[in-house]
């Protein structure tokens, strides 16, 4: 019995072990068929995916339809323009004594024998001549600085005789009475104090008035009279992203200190050493920006003035977006209509996502890239 029931067992498990391997094979075929299946799938994928022509660009995008316009395309930019005078150095002063009075405002234009100001009441003026006041001036002197004086005082109407630069008694006759006329004693003898020479005459002029003001001592030999130019300088301080808005020959408007409406031109730009550059305007053909007006400028501080910097000039016409533009690999520029007709045109201008064209009629439909929402 025992030996029976030990056959009985191995055959069991013999029995088992033929059952267990054959439900492995069906699956192992099973996953070989599926991963054939799906190898050819992926195959057919593939092919499918390399054989069929890309999608067209323009059937792929969404588009609208805009309308060919009468409008405007321009662009500009506002900054403040900065106008200064430069005065240069012309005249010293020689008188000793108290400032009394300051007899010229800043930026006065003076000519020939204008009072400047006083000290200690005895009037300093202003005369055109080609050496400065060195010396007392009388009878017998010789020199340029006589000769100045005689242009001076020829200028006034006292002299007129030779300028010849001797201090004769024509020209003693005329500084008595050009004395006189200024309330001076009638001595005939001009000190050095008196005459402040200058290059050229009329000018405009501005007293340094950190000097040159009432109840201030002077000692002789301070360069107290500045010349100033026929028109000041105008700059625009920029960043190099701006200056990069504005080549050579930029238009400018520009508002003067009392609404006038004045234009400049860019002629140049130079880097600071604060990492900025400063745009230098002038007028048109190089003339003065403010031209009769510049005396509204003051002298004495920078103007800050309101400015429209131009970068792209305004033109008016037939408009479309930018965007609705296509350009070919030839460089031909046109528009699709709402009938996938497509138009040549010529871009006249273009600034801020709008071009002026020509080539279409008003009233067009032409295509544009959809904005999404």
């Amino acid at each position: 019995m025992a030996g029976m029931e030990s056959r009985s067992t191995r055959g069991d498990i013999a029995d088992t072990e033929k059952s267990g391997n054959a439900p492995r094979r069906r699956w192992g075929l099973v996953a070989i068929v599926v991963g054939l299946i799906v190898a050819s799938g992926a195959v057919g994928w593939a092919a499918a995916t390399v054989l069929t022509p890309a999608e067209d660009v323009l059937d792929s995008t969404a588009f609208t339809y805009v309308e060919v316009v009468n409008g405007e395309a321009g662009s500009s930019i506002s900054l403040n323009t900065v106008a200064g005078w430069i005065p240069v150095a012309i005249g010293s002063n020689r008188a000793s004594g108290v400032v009394t009075s300051v007899n010229v405002e800043p930026g006065q234009e003076v000519g020939q024998g204008a009072v400047l100001y006083t000290v200690n009441l005895r009037p300093v003026v202003i005369a055109q001549g080609a050496v400065p006041a060195f010396q007392s001036l009388s009878s017998g002197s010789k020199g340029a600085d006589v000769a100045g004086l005689q242009s001076m005082l020829a200028a006034l109407g006292f002299y007129g005789h030779e300028v010849d630069g001797k201090f004769d008694y024509a020209t003693t006759s005329a500084v008595k009475s050009w004395q006189e006329s200024i309330g001076l004693e009638a001595d005939g003898v001009v000190q050095a104090g008196d005459v402040v020479f200058v290059p050229m005459l009329p000018t405009r002029v501005a007293l340094d008035i950190a000097t040159v003001k009432r109840g201030a001592s002077l000692a002789g030999g301070e360069e107290v009279v500045r010349g100033l130019p026929a028109a000041p300088v105008f700059t625009l301080p920029v960043t190099e992203a701006q200056a990069g808005l504005m080549p050579t020959g930029t238009r400018v408007e520009i508002t003067g200190p009392d609404a006038q409406t004045w234009e400049g031109f860019v002629i140049d730009q130079r880097s600071t050493e604060q990492g900025g550059i400063t745009v230098f305007l002038e007028g048109k053909d190089g003339a003065s920006i403010c031209g009769e007006e510049c005396g509204s400028i003051p002298v004495t501080d920078r103007a800050l003035l309101r400015s429209r910097i131009v970068t792209v000039e305004s033109v008016v016409g037939l408009a479309v977006p930018s965007a609705a533009l296509l350009t070919r690999s030839d460089g031909t520029i046109s528009v699709i209509d709402d009938e996938d007709v497509e138009h040549a045109v010529i871009v006249v201008t273009s600034a801020r996502g709008i071009s002026i064209v020509k080539g279409v009629a008003a009233g067009m439909m032409v295509r544009a890239p959809a904005t999404e929402e």
